[in-house]
């Protein structure tokens, strides 16, 4: 089964959620859990282990110049700018490539080659006994998040249970996080932004066609509106966190309420009970 942690906006507490219940579900049976949040990866604080890194790489256009006769064609198919021809020569910018391939299809001298380009990497641990961590992680600037996100969930592929910690947002990323997802859990908060952003988030999960669930983090006990939107749209509230000092606490200091308070871990195993439920 492969679960999918998204919330619309940041600071939900989407990451907390996928470590805890990650965590519980790593006491009873094997889980891979992947931080597809490639840009800001911070599951790696909950779970500290010595990890194995692979580097992950995109192609990028290498132009010959023995056989380019600067007529331009490939400057114009780029809508991303990272090809100029200018006089006689050719600019490229690597980090604006989005490594379609395009400009080597319409290089009417096939003066364009593509090599790789490291644009991030991949790194492996096992913290706990039945858990593995793979994260993402895209090198600063670049922006193929997408590439380094298809990497780290490659890494994981055919375990029976996966866990896919998404980045915020319903950006491209987003998307190809929650693709091939069984199940798709929402963080939310009780906020106008939080629940502005849910609709937003659930919206994405509806048109992929993958059945979701809520939690709602930092309940100040006024969620009358989230609650309404998740009836009026099925979408069941499978956890409840309340905002608490004590629990603000332990997440400031990287710790797990599920391991460190009394309560909890019953708790995030009821709710891995309910998503597992959902399975195919």
């Amino acid at each position: 089964m492969k679960i999918a942690i998204a919330s619309g906006k940041g600071g939900t507490g989407k990451s907390t959620v996928a470590a805890n219940l990650a965590w519980v579900l790593a006491r009873s049976r094997d889980i891979v859990l992947v931080d597809c949040d490639v840009e800001e990866p911070n599951l790696h604080l909950y779970f500290p282990a010595e990890a194995t890194d692979v580097p992950v790489t995109a192609p990028v256009p290498e132009i010959n110049f023995e056989r380019c006769n600067f007529c331009g064609e490939c400057g114009k198919f780029c809508r991303f700018g990272a090809l100029a021809v200018v006089k006689d020569t050719v600019l490229t910018f690597p980090y604006l490539c989005h490594s379609c391939g395009g400009c080597a299809l319409v290089c009417p001298r096939g003066a364009i080659k593509e090599v790789p380009r490291t644009i991030g990497k991949v790194s492996c641990s096992r913290p706990l006994p039945r858990l593995v961590l793979i994260t993402g992680v895209l090198n600063e600037g670049e922006v193929l998040a997408p590439s380094v996100i298809k990497a780290a969930k490659m890494f994981a592929e055919g375990h029976p249970l996966i866990m896919y910690d998404a980045s915020p947002g319903i950006a491209c990323p987003v998307i190809d996080t929650l693709e091939g997802s069984d199940f798709c859990l929402l963080v939310t908060e009780s906020t106008p932004f939080g629940l502005h952003d849910l609709r937003l988030a659930a919206g994405v999960a509806e048109e992929l066609g993958i059945p979701a669930g809520v939690v709602i983090n930092r309940s100040d006990g006024q969620d009358e509106e989230t609650v309404a939107f998740c009836r009026e749209h099925d979408l069941p509230i499978l956890m409840t966190i309340p905002f608490s000092r004590e629990i603000a606490s332990v997440q400031n200091r990287g710790g797990l309420i599920a391991r460190d308070l009394p309560g909890w871990e019953e708790r995030f195993a009821a709710l891995s009970d309910a998503i597992l439920e959902v399975g195919p």
